[in-house]
């Protein structure tokens, strides 16, 4: 049995030192890959890691990054940003020339650390938790440390120069919107970036005061040194301290300094020796107030546009006023959309507006007039007899009216002062409508001791008797509903959708008399179907099924039935009786996407952005994430469904294939919608998911200009065809002509840009030339850099 172990030891050995040895070297040659299990390089006292950590909410992303090793939640310290997050099988790899050089699984280029002086001779992870390549003589070519992300460790310094910028989310890494830098004027500053006219404007939120006019006695280093203590030096060598005086010995705890995502710096600490419940602490934060320091006239403030802010233990809780809700349900920090349409029109009087007043609640940026002496009356009617006047604020003797978008909203309890918010007759929202009643918790309680009482105190006999009703009932009920439910799964022997017979759509859609759509592939009907609760559906009757494919139809829906995206359209269930086929789906109570965007009332372009985002990341799921891949084959805005947040959820997804099961990757029919359709349908050329990339390009250049692909031939505007006249405005350098009026986009005119050329990109005619819908994803994130794109069509007479 030696002989076998000893021969085991011999191979393994020089594969373990080949990536780590036992001091801790990292040698040329080794590399990390992006799976669960993959080892990580780790410091010689194990206190640090290096390597791929999964992300909880998709287990097939990673992010390469350092972490501290030895606690439970493995706190991240430094990430590699522009390539965040990785795939899975995703490989790093320690190259001489270039350094650590990551490729995604095809072997494409993520990220290396170029600018190197020197050839790398090995790579290490000290115990402070910097990774540093070196020479052969150990000289430093690159470190961590040098290159931050949002945290600072122990002995780490920010130079001149240097910056440390947010996470967007605590789960998502992208570049987020706070920024804290050593400045050239010697001040340790925070900042936050708006963008207009191409011009980043810097809103500083908090300032060391460091600096001073001989240039001997300025700051020029922030230091957190290795007794944890946080302090800006100056060139004298004096010391601005940060941080308290007395905090708990670096010796028993772990130490880091983090500009979190919401924009706060702070310096936590957590026990070395942790028995699983301990977690982060505070040790002190900077500003004191972000609500109240963040307060430019340009951008939105310490939460996003028409949120307010409040300060919760000294940290800011953003959420929107009443009659508001998120944008983007997943981001309680970002901007807010009202649940109305305010616009000034013809005739309109003040008896058409109503005014719901809240207090203690202020946006000090969005003055656009001031009336000063008024009364409290006085000011009521000024703000519902102008049509511009989304709010009014009423303050010692003074009103102040406002419109939207309001930015740097808070709450302040020290200004006494009355918010009037203008809402539409009809749509006034009660304050907290969600929120229970204090008394409704007790109420239920009281209620469930009660009947457990009873139940109790009752005799074992009747207890029995009424358990056996209860299991007789139960198994009638189930008996009875057993053909109603019959699931279908990948084999048909179970599965996650309904099998609704056709009598009871009949019922549900009160014999099929409320129409709410009509497209390609059907008629869809709105229904309400009770399931322990009342639920809405649409229910949409398909007319071009093959009637003789029984076992392909319900393999086809299973497949579709298996999707689950918060971008895509639940599927509830099917019918497949006799010669009736029907989808049931979630009904999406904000209807299609054309009506939405082609209205006289603009969408706001944080909602197109937002949109266009979560069209985006259905079809990356489609494509390359679900089970079975799926190309829809008509990407178009009727297709686009919004929930009631105004998240857009696609729609018909399968569809194309369930409706012509003999589908190959040849053209035999055109399938999608003029003016959205892929130039490769016309040629009878190979089918692929990239049809779908250049329909999405049209729709995201749609969403831009909030303009129709083809617009009827009296229009008289300019080029008819939107890809054609958004090229002539791109090449002649007028993009602001794209979005004429919009204010809002036009102060976000880098991503706008953005949005235009992956717009274009997406509408090649050449189909390798079109991004895959993840980097098309990626890039309309800001994640991977868009480059200028050709000419859509080179090869036809369309403007160049």
């Amino acid at each position: 049995m030696a002989h076998p172990l000893l021969l085991l030891i011999t191979i393994l050995f020089p594969f373990h030192t080949s990536a780590q040895n036992t001091a801790g070297n990292v040698t040329v040659g080794a590399s990390l890959t992006a799976t669960e299990n993959s080892n990580p390089w780790r410091s010689p006292n194990g206190d640090f890691a290096f390597g791929f950590q999964q992300l909880q909410e998709n287990n097939d992303l990673f992010v390469l990054s350092i972490w501290f090793d030895r606690i439970p939640d493995r706190t991240i310290v430094w990430f590699e940003r522009r390539s965040n997050p990785v795939p899975r099988g995703s490989i790093l790899r320690l190259d001489a020339t270039d350094g650590l050089v990551l490729r995604d699984p095809q072997g494409r280029l993520l990220y290396n650390t170029d600018r190197l002086a020197d050839e790398v001779a090995y790579g290490f992870l000290n115990n402070t938790g910097n990774f540093v390549l070196l020479r052969s003589d150990s000289t430093f070519l690159w470190e961590s440390f040098n290159n931050p992300t949002d945290t600072i460790l122990p002995t780490q310094t920010i130079e001149i120069g240097g910056t440390l910028i947010s996470r967007k989310t605590p789960t998502n890494f992208s570049e987020g919107r706070f920024f804290a830098s050593m400045n050239s004027n010697g001040n340790f500053v925070f900042s936050t970036k708006t963008v207009l006219s191409n011009v980043d404007f810097d809103d500083e939120y908090y300032n060391s005061q460091t600096s001073d006019q001989n240039a001997s006695n300025s700051g020029y280093r922030v230091v957190f040194n290795e007794r944890a203590s946080i302090s800006v030096v100056r060139r004298n060598g004096q010391q601005l301290i940060l941080t308290p005086r007395s905090v708990p010995p670096i010796s028993d705890f772990y130490y880091r300094a983090t500009l979190d995502f919401d924009g706060v710096f702070v310096q936590y600490y957590h026990p070395r020796n942790s028995d699983g419940n301990s977690r982060w602490v505070s040790a002190r934060s900077w500003p004191d107030n972000i609500c109240a320091a963040i307060d430019g006239g340009r951008g939105s403030g310490a939460c996003g546009y028409n949120n307010v802010c409040r300060l919760e233990n000294n940290r800011p809780a953003c959420q929107c006023p009443p009659g508001y809700s998120l944008a983007d349900p997943n981001n309680a920090y970002g901007d807010c959309r009202p649940n109305f349409v305010q616009n000034c029109i013809q005739g309109s009087s003040q008896d058409d507006y109503e005014l719901l007043e809240i207090s203690d609640t202020d946006w000090p940026r969005n003055d656009y007039e001031q009336i000063n002496p008024s009364t409290e009356e006085q000011c009521r009617s000024a703000c519902l007899n102008d049509c511009f006047c989304a709010v009014a604020i009423f303050r010692s003797e003074s009103c102040w009216k406002k419109k939207l978008p309001l930015s740097n909203g808070r709450v302040d309890t020290t200004l006494n002062s009355t918010a009037f918010l203008k809402f539409r007759r009809g749509d006034v929202p009660l304050v907290n409508p969600s929120r229970p009643s204090p008394d409704e918790p007790k109420q239920d309680r009281q209620t469930l001791i009660i009947v457990g009482s009873v139940l109790l105190g009752s005799s074992v006999f009747v207890n029995v008797l009424l358990i056996c009703a209860g299991c007789l009932g139960f198994f009638l009920i189930y008996t009875k509903k057993l053909p109603v439910l019959n699931l279908v799964s990948r084999d048909g022997s179970g599965g996650n959708l309904r099998c609704f017979t056709y009598r009871e759509l009949e019922q549900a859609t009160n014999g099929f008399k409320e129409e709410v759509g009509r497209g390609a592939f059907g008629i869809v009907y709105k229904g309400e179907v009770q399931n322990g609760s009342k639920r809405i559906i649409a229910v949409k009757k398909l007319d071009r099924v093959a009637q003789d494919s029984e076992k392909e139809f319900r393999t086809e829906v299973n497949v579709i039935g298996q999707t689950h995206h918060k971008n895509l359209v639940p599927v509830v269930g099917f019918c497949d009786e006799g010669p009736h086929r029907l989808l049931v789906y979630e009904y999406m109570s904000n209807g299609a996407l054309s009506g939405f965007l082609f209205n006289d009332t603009k969408p706001s372009w944080s909602q197109r952005t937002q949109i266009a985002l979560g069209v985006a990341r259905g079809l990356t799921y489609l494509h390359e994430e679900c089970s079975t891949q799926i190309i829809h084959c008509d990407i178009k805005p009727q297709n686009i469904l919004l929930d009631e947040y105004y998240n857009a959820r696609i729609s018909d997804f399968g569809l194309a294939k369930l409706l012509a099961m003999n589908q190959s990757n040849t053209n035999t029919n055109i399938r999608g919608t003029k003016g959205y359709v892929a130039p490769e349908w016309f040629r009878n050329s190979k089918i692929t998911v990239k049809v779908d990339v250049y329909s999405f390009g049209v729709l995201l250049l749609e969403i831009v200009t909030c303009r129709k692909s083809l617009e009827d031939l009296e229009f008289d505007g300019e080029n008819p065809i939107l890809t054609d006249w958004v090229w002539d405005c791109f090449v002649e350098k007028r993009l602001d002509d794209l979005v004429e009026n919009d204010f809002e986009a036009l102060s976000d005119r880098r991503i706008m840009e953005r949005f235009v050329m992956v717009g274009i990109w997406c509408i090649q005619e050449d189909a390798s030339l079109r991004p895959t819908m993840k980097k098309v994803f990626q890039m309309l994130e800001g994640i991977v850099e868009v480059g200028v794109p050709p000419c859509p069509s080179p090869f036809t007479s369309t403007a160049a």
